[in-house]
């Protein structure tokens, strides 16, 4: 489905928050190419109720999300359908980069609050402090993981300038999310995150 008027941009190693009604359809783009966004999720009614990435893995039975599985709530409820993905590679297993991210394996780089405090700014109005943050839903970050032994590496993302992501919400939400900030995430480099909202009553 073509997108219907002008997306918004994130920056480059910021955030943003927003809310969805129920049918909404948010489609996540990366404009340039390589660059992973976080995504989090909460109940519009209940900040408690918030996306889970264990309770996702057990009802859709796979690490690899993509067209036509759920993001699923604490709450065994869905949040998000994937309704479109050109990407095919996210992660649902690292949670956000934060300042303890860039202390433990970027010593040699300035410290940076990364997505989980870009994240925590964007949430605040909304009453969502640091402790009820989750597991993000990171798109189009590349972490493969070897069969045999587990190990998982993070690599360069694959995408390509204009690939994207699309989801459905399936309660009314309130949506985080961010342009990355760690150098492995994003092949040492950091650019936007574009996204556009497409609202089921328009």
């Amino acid at each position: 489905m073509p997108i219907q008027g002008s997306p918004q941009r994130v920056e480059p190693r910021s955030g943003t928050s927003f809310t969805l009604e129920t049918g909404d359809e948010l489609t996540i783009i990366d404009p340039l190419g390589g660059q992973v966004s976080d995504l989090v999720a909460f109940s519009a009614e209940d900040r408690r109720e918030a996306l889970s990435n264990g309770r996702t893995f057990d009802y859709e039975e796979t690490i690899r999300l993509s067209r036509g599985d759920f993001l699923w709530s604490n709450r065994s409820r869905k949040m998000l359908e994937i309704v479109e993905d050109t990407a095919g590679s996210h992660d649902f297993l690292l949670t956000p980069c934060s300042v303890d991210t860039f202390t433990h394996f970027y010593p040699d780089k300035p410290v940076h609050r990364g997505c989980f405090g870009n994240l925590a700014e964007a949430l605040a109005p909304y009453g969502i402090e640091e402790a009820d943050i989750p597991t993000a839903f990171n798109v189009f970050m590349n972490v493969p993981v070897n069969a045999v032994t587990g190990k998982i590496e993070v690599k360069p993302p694959v995408t390509r300038a204009g690939d994207l992501i699309r989801f459905r919400a399936r309660m009314p939400l309130v949506i985080g999310m961010t342009a990355c900030s760690a150098y492995a995430s994003n092949g040492g480099s950091f650019k936007p995150i574009d996204y556009h909202v497409q609202r089921a009553s328009a």
